[in-house]
Formats: C-alpha cells, structure tokens, sequence
C-alpha cells in the first residue's frame, strides 16, 4: 500500500505558503503529487501523464506543482515530451527540473525554460524514483508542459498527442502510457472501419478498446487509404467525431476476441434472460405492455427491458450457459422508441461463473468499481471494452443513472474461453486479480501490463485473421487464368476462321490478287502466250479433278491465268486459262496424247474447260496472230507467214498496228487445230475471233 501526498502553495500576493494534505491510496505505490500548480495527470505503475494546470490554455502565476513517480524496484524511468512552453523572462521562478530520486536526496537530471522548446530525446533516470517539478512565477504567456512517461522497457514510449501522420510507416508498434484521456485532441472514426490520420493514435486506441486509459498498453497499427466517411461514436468515455475522406487512415491489430455473443441473433434462448423485475402496464387499447427481460435484445425491434422500479437495485442478467466465457466489451441503447426515450447513462457490472459467487468488475491496478458510461440519447449505441476480459459465465448490468427511467437494450463482446494451452501465450497474465503482488526485482515487465492488446497472429481488425497468403495467391492467380482462358479462346477462334476459309476456298481458281485487276487485263493483251507462261497455273479444287473421270490420267494441266481469251499459235502446247477456244475431241477416249487440247473427254462428263465467251461486247480484246514457230499452214485461210514471223524484228509498231485493224473488213478465222495440226472445221463457230489481214495483201 502506497500513500501520495500533494502540498499546495496558493498564488497570493506576499507569496504565503499554505499546505493542505491529501492521503491517497493505491495498490502499487506509483506515485503522488504534490502543489496547487498540477494539472490532469494519471501516474501508473510503469507509465503515466503529466501536465502543467490549465494546459492547453496558459498556466497560472506563482503556483508550484511536484509529481514522484516509482516504479518497481529495479527499473528505471523515462520521460517524452509531448509540449513545452515555459515563459523565459526569469528562469528563476519559471522552469521545469526532473531529478532523481524523491525527498532532499534527489538530485538533478534537467532543467528547462523557453517558450516552444522541441525536446526529442528520451530523459531517462538512473534509479526507479523520480521528481518532476514545475515552478511559475509572474508570467504573460507559455501553455506549461504535458508529457509522459513509462519504464525503460518501453524504449517505443510516444505521447498522447502523437497522431497517424507522425508515422509513414505502413506498420508499426508503439507503446501508449496511461491516463491519454486528459489530452483534448479529437479523434474521427471507429472500429474496426479505421480512424482519420490526423486522430491522435493513443486516444484512438482507449476508444477503440485496444488499451485502457488507466494502465496505458502496447498497440499495434495498420496504416491503409482513407475512406469517404468516418463514423461518429462514443466508446470507452472517448467520443470521436464524424468526418469526411481523408488520404489514408490507420486501424489497429487486435486479438480478434470481439464477436457478438448471441443476443442479437438470437443465439441465445429467452430462458437464458433474466432480470429484478418487469415493468408491465396496460397502453389503453385492452393489451398489456411487457418489457420483458426478452426485449433486450441489441438491434430488435419492440420493447426493451425496464424494471417495475427504476432504482439502483434493479438488474439485468444474462447467462451464457457454459462453464465460462472470455467477455471484452458490451455495447447498450437504451429504449430505441420515439415515444417513450428512456436510456441508462451509467452503470456497474458483475460477473459469476457459478451464478452465486459475484464480483464487481474493477480495471486493473484499482480498488474502485468500474462505473461505464452508458447512453446520451435513446437511440445511439455506445461500446465499453472491459481491460482486462471477464471469465464468467453469468454477466449483471446494475444501473446507477438513468434517463426518466431505465430502459436497457444490450449485446455483449467476446469469444469462447480459450483452452489451458491456447491462453498459455496470448493470455498469461491478462486475467489475473489486481490484487497479484508485484514481480520480484529482476522481472523487466510491471504487472498487468503489455499483455491485453497484443497478440501475434492477428493481422488486422479489418479482416479475418491469416488471410494475407490467401488474398496474395489470388492476386497471382486470378490474372493468370483470366490471361490462360483468353489464350484458349483467342485460339478456338483462329482455328475456326482457318477451317471457314479452307472450306470457302474449295472449287475455286487460286488466282493472285493482282492478276484480277484491268490494268493487268491490259497488259496481257500485248505479250505473246511464250511470255506469261511463266505464271501460277490454274490449280483446281480435288473435287473437280475427282468428276473427271473419263480423262483417265491426264498430265496436270498447266495454264496462265489470263482473263481474256488467247490464240492459239502453232507449236505451243499449253492452254491459258478461261481460253475460249475449244480443244478437239480424238477418234479415241482412251490415248494419251502429250496435246493437252487433243485429250478426249466423254460427252457426259463436267468439261473441265471454259465454255465459249460471246463474240459481241466490248469486254473481250481482239486477239493477236503471232505463230512463234513460223510453221506455215496450207490450210488456212490466213497467209501470214512472213508478217508473222517478222514479229521478232518489227517490235511493237507491227504489233499494234495488226491490233488497231481488227475491225476493219471481214477476215478469216482461226481454227483450233489438232493432233497433225491440219484445222478442223466445226459447226458452231461463235467462239472464234476474226484476226486482221496482212498489210499490203489485197
């Protein structure tokens, strides 16, 4: 049992000293403070916070504060300040010293004095006491100093009033000291949706239920992109404002012991809801109004509970029906009903695990009972974690204030309780009774501390724990298969096209584009049948070539791909193609004769020839007479020996010339000739082409 003495100096004028004596009494002996300058502090077994009175606001004249800080007995002590402005005119009556040790041994560690001083290292004491003591005397301006402290062991200490944005880190660990709740910045946001950047992290974390305000604890931060919209709540007597998007937030790492434990849905039979008493009154229309210990239920719609009497003796029981559960929060509303706005605004709670035995819930390091906060209104929640967990099976809620009368809707937080093995790592001192004697001298961790907040596996409580390899094999193999299916199916289509264009080709002349066109039809008008011979030839479809059965095997057809008709020239033993004239058919069908025209074919057959073109039209060019053997023909009608065969010498002139006198006079005809190449006279002589007359002959 430790005692606190605080010794005050009033601000008179002639500087008078007066002395009042205040006893307080803990379990741990942590600290005391003494004078009328001190303002909210919060001093701990391993950590705590320290301020100038006033503070934010400028600190009083000719006031004196002394805070003495232990720790347990091997530990040591150091300091981060979160601001110090002390008014410098006279450093003499205006300044700040720590010293160790307590009492006339103490000596000096640092003194300051100065108006915005940034003070970042850590002030660390050589024993496990310490004195911090502030001293003003006449002064205009200065907001004093707040500051915290913790064990040496916690080399990661921040203030309380560090924020998100103090930290780029995607991830990272601090450690917050007790009593966060004395500074004013504002938090925005909630759990587990994540709070502004801008929130200072150890208020965030008591709102959040991550540590509590009266022992500080070690917190876990994930950093991640903003949201649009950040809820307003009160939780843990912490109230954060609502707020729009924000660059990024921040949310902690929890030990994910936070689900409903059944009342909302229903998990939880009516038989296993209890209470002092029921208020049942008639509403005026013949039927009864029960608020039954049944109506409160978090989230359902109907009446809640409330007792025939609204005193501090009323109760609402809940029994989880196991041996024990590990129970971290509750959250209440009070009617929820437009008409009738009842709420609790404070309550006390007890736990059992037998339903005989009760206990009132006390926060760690404290001989007081726990009284919660409850609602402002009718209808909002409000969430209180319980720092360290309740073991029990049957849980109390004791109103002790309350709006026009009680009126109770609730659900309660938690998880199963963990097995002897399970809570031999996460769990070791957690549930422990205040009341545990310190550790011995060589033991670095203080009691009751570091040990609720913080468990390993746990990643985020904005998702499921271990869910971080599943989410990047996802990542992986989500593009993966989109990018295998598109490949696939890009490859179904191609050869689908393929086979549509095989199909489409069949029975067709491969001709190449270029062949088609009219200035090519032009050209071939002017070259003899020896200089295009050269060409593709026609190839056709094994469908066709199939039909030509009375053929026999006849030597592949080689032709040029000539778009008009070619004359035939003696002595040149290949066809174009599309040719209109008419190949002469043998005495026998079944010779095979090197003339590719003379081969016979059987009269029902698919003739495998052009049928003849009309005479008439423009279409058709005036064939050339050129016999590139100069073999003369006593048959023919056309005497052009010597004009043919003077081909080679007269160039183009003489070819033109023959060309351009196509159309004059009435000529003789070319016929096709056969096998001993005599002409063979034919019936229907609508396919031949009339060739010019020699110059000169009459």
């Amino acid at each position: 049992m430790g005692r606190a003495v605080m010794v005050g100096r009033g601000p008179t004028g002639a500087g008078v000293l007066v002395l009042s004596i205040l006893i307080i009494l803990t379990t741990e002996g942590c600290g005391a403070q003494k004078g009328d300058g001190c303002g909210p502090s919060v001093l701990g077994p391993s950590s705590g916070t320290l301020s100038s009175l006033g503070y934010p606001g400028t600190y009083p004249n000719n006031t004196v504060c002394e805070w003495e800080i232990s720790v347990p007995r091997g530990g040591r002590v150091h300091f981060r300040f979160a601001e110090l402005d002390i008014e410098d005119n006279d450093c003499q009556v205006n300044y700040l010293r720590l010293y160790n040790g307590i009492g006339p041994e103490r000596s000096e560690i640092v003194k300051y004095c100065g108006l915005g001083l940034k003070v970042k290292e850590l002030i660390e004491s050589t024993g496990n006491q310490v004195t911090v003591q502030f001293m003003s005397g006449t002064h205009h301006t200065g907001r004093g100093f707040y500051l915290s402290y913790s064990t040496t062991e916690h080399a990661d200490l921040i203030t309380c009033l560090d924020k998100g944005t103090d930290f780029p880190e995607a991830e990272f660990s601090k450690y917050c000291p007790a009593g966060c709740l004395t500074s004013t910045g504002e938090i925005s946001g909630t759990i587990p949706n994540g709070y502004r950047e801008s929130s200072p992290l150890c208020v965030a974390a008591v709102h959040a239920g991550v540590v509590s305000n009266a022992v500080g604890g070690r917190i876990s931060v994930v950093s991640s992109k903003g949201i649009p919209h950040y809820e307003a709540t009160l939780a843990n007597n912490v109230t954060s404002t609502g707020g729009t998007l924000s660059n990024s937030l921040f949310t902690f790492k929890t030990n994910g012991c936070s689900g409903t434990l059944g009342l909302e849905s229903g998990g939880l039979a009516n038989t296993q809801l209890s209470a002092s008493s029921v208020w049942e009154w008639e509403n005026g229309i013949g039927q009864d109004s029960v608020w039954a210990p049944s109506g409160a239920r978090l989230k359902r719609d109907g009446l809640p509970w409330s007792p025939s009497h609204s005193d501090q003796q009323q109760w609402l029981q809940v029994d989880l029906k196991r041996e024990k559960r590990l129970i971290t929060g509750i959250i209440t509303t009070g009617s929820t009903l437009r008409g009738y706005q009842y709420y609790v605004s404070a309550y006390r709670v007890q736990h059992s695990s037998d339903g005989q035995q009760w206990h009132i819930y006390r926060e760690a390091n404290s001989t007081q009972d726990k009284i919660f906060q409850g609602n402002i209104n009718y209808l909002h929640e409000v969430r209180n974690n319980f720092i360290p967990p309740i073991e029990a099976r049957f849980v109390r809620i004791y109103p002790t204030t309350w709006h026009q009368r009680i009126a109770l809707k609730l659900e309660l937080l938690g998880c199963p309780f963990p097995s002897v093995r399970a809570r031999s790592d996460p769990w070791p001192r957690m549930f422990s009774p205040p009341q545990r004697s310190p550790p011995s001298g060589g033991t670095k961790h203080p009691p009751h501390l570091g040990q609720t907040t913080h468990t390993p596996d746990i990643r985020n409580t904005t998702m499921p724990p271990h869910t971080g390899k599943d989410v990047a094999l996802a990542a992986v193999l989500v593009p993966v298969l989109v990018m295998a299916l598109t490949a696939l199916i890009v490859i179904v289509v191609c050869a689908l096209h393929c086979r549509n264009r095989k199909k489409s080709s069949e029975g067709t002349y491969d001709l190449p584009h270029w062949d088609r066109t009219d200035w090519w039809k032009s050209m071939k008008q002017l070259l003899p049948s020896k200089m295009v011979e050269a060409e593709d030839s026609v190839r056709y479809s094994s469908s066709e070539v199939g039909r030509l059965t009375g053929r026999g095997a006849v030597p592949r057809l080689h032709a040029e791909p000539a778009e008009y008709a070619q004359p035939l020239v003696s002595g040149v033993t290949t066809l174009g193609a599309r040719s209109t004239f008419k190949p002469d058919e043998g005495p026998d069908p079944g010779y095979s004769d090197p003339d590719l025209y003379d081969a016979p074919i059987s009269p029902d057959v698919y003739h495998a020839y052009a049928e003849p073109l009309p005479a008439s039209g423009s279409e058709y060019a005036t064939p050339i007479v050129v016999d590139m053997g100069c073999h003369p023909s006593g048959s023919s009608t056309l005497n052009q020996t010597s004009t043919v065969c003077g081909f080679m010498g007269a160039g183009a002139a003489s070819l033109l010339t023959q060309t351009d006198g196509a159309h004059s006079g009435r000529s003789a005809y070319d016929t096709p000739k056969n096998a001993t190449g005599q002409a063979t006279p034919t019936e229907d002589q609508t396919y031949q082409v009339p060739q010019n007359k020699p110059t000169g002959q009459s």
